[in-house]
């Protein structure tokens, strides 16, 4: 694990948190699970992608700065420190776009990441299936060839910024006569097609964070296929492992909560009987830094993502909940009242299912890593 900044990272990291000092917005932005926050959010990357911070490891072509994976993470570190909005863009700009750089055509880099860096065209993700959640290879959506494309037609749920977002990237079955993971195609459609309905879910606070989307015979063409037809699940897996592993739930995000958690504790008088678990939540996000780091080293030495990425999401998912908890233990009654730390718990009880859930990532971990056999 190389834990070295070199000048030129170090240098980066203080442009970076001046820039955020004069810009991130005060107060916040409203919430972007609302058309307004939505809205205000857009401007927000539009004006991320201006300073070039949009994207900061992409291509200077593609609208970034070029920056290694450590600096990456240090931008991270520092727009979590800063208070910085959530991004809106994350489902495109963390999960689309690298499946794009790795399996993409230049055509479809050069058409779809310049307008997604500006935050002009927002990605959802439209993976689920009502029996098809986290067994994604149990989906039913089809895919039928037509002149020139394909006919898209079915249903998916719990798809992330489909409310307001401009477009979807998600897997359909375009063999049926084929097993389980074989037979699918990675697609990307617009949510304004024509055949494309999109049904808001509010969440408990009444905002539609997610969607579900019906497709009737979607015309989709050949050039927004990802990859080759039938290879979807390889594809996928591209996506898969950068949600669960690197980009999704930096440690910054934690880095920021805990140490909001430790400057609550003081607030409170530093009650022992809490003592074990702030540090425990400091140690954890510490913890994850360094295995970030340390997957950073590897990633640059060549290495790729597995299924190690699903040791890492099942850690960073529970560290946010027991974090979250020990903050509005320790506000007691008063928590109630607190909507950062409310809205901060109540979003960490989702990190357990989405990106797949805690029982899958287990089945990963022992079959994949261990060597286990699977129960049959």
């Amino acid at each position: 694990m190389d834990l070295d900044i070199d000048a030129a990272s170090a240098t980066f990291r203080e442009e970076v948190r001046q820039w955020l000092a004069g810009h991130v917005p005060r107060p916040g932005l409203p919430s972007m699970d609302t058309a307004a926050g939505f809205a205000a959010h857009r401007e927000w990357e539009a004006e991320l992608a201006a300073a070039r911070l949009s994207v900061v490891s992409w291509p200077d072509s593609y609208g970034g700065r070029g920056a290694s994976l450590l600096q990456w993470v240090l931008f991270e570190e520092e727009y979590y420190a800063a208070g910085a909005p959530g991004r809106v863009s994350q489902n495109g700009i963390f999960m689309l776009a690298p499946t794009l750089f790795s399996h993409g055509t230049q055509e479809q880099r050069d058409r779809i990441l310049p307008p997604m860096a500006r935050g002009e065209q927002v990605w959802a993700q439209a993976w689920s299936e009502p029996e098809a959640g986290s067994d994604i290879a149990a989906l039913r959506s089809r895919a039928v060839r037509t002149d020139g494309g394909w006919l898209l037609s079915g249903q998916k749920t719990w798809s992330s910024r489909a409310t307001f977002a401009d477009r979807a990237f998600g897997l359909f079955r375009t063999d049926p006569d084929a097993q389980r993971h074989r037979g699918l195609t990675y697609f990307m459609f617009d949510l304004r097609a024509d055949g494309v309905t999109v049904r808001p879910i509010p969440q408990l606070d009444g905002e539609p964070g997610f969607a579900e989307i019906f497709l009737d015979e979607v015309f989709v063409p050949d050039a927004d296929v990802i990859g080759e037809a039938g290879q979807g699940w390889r594809v996928a897996m591209t996506t898969a492992n950068n949600e669960r592993g690197l980009s999704l739930r930096s440690p910054g995000r934690f880095l920021a909560a805990a140490d909001r958690l430790v400057a609550l504790w003081r607030e409170q008088g530093e009650p022992d009987a809490f003592a074990d678990r702030v540090a425990d939540a400091w140690i954890g996000a510490r913890a994850y830094q360094l295995y970030t780091f340390d997957t950073v080293t590897r990633l640059s030495g060549g290495g790729e993502l597995g299924p190690e990425s699903s040791v890492n999401k099942l850690f960073w998912s529970h560290l946010d909940v027991g974090l979250h908890e020990t903050a509005l233990d320790l506000l007691g009654a008063d928590g109630e009242v607190s909507e950062a730390w409310v809205d901060g718990y109540l979003f960490s009880l989702a990190g357990p299912i989405y990106g797949g859930t805690d029982q899958i990532q287990r089945n990963t971990i022992a079959e994949r890593l261990l060597g286990m056999p699977r129960d049959r």
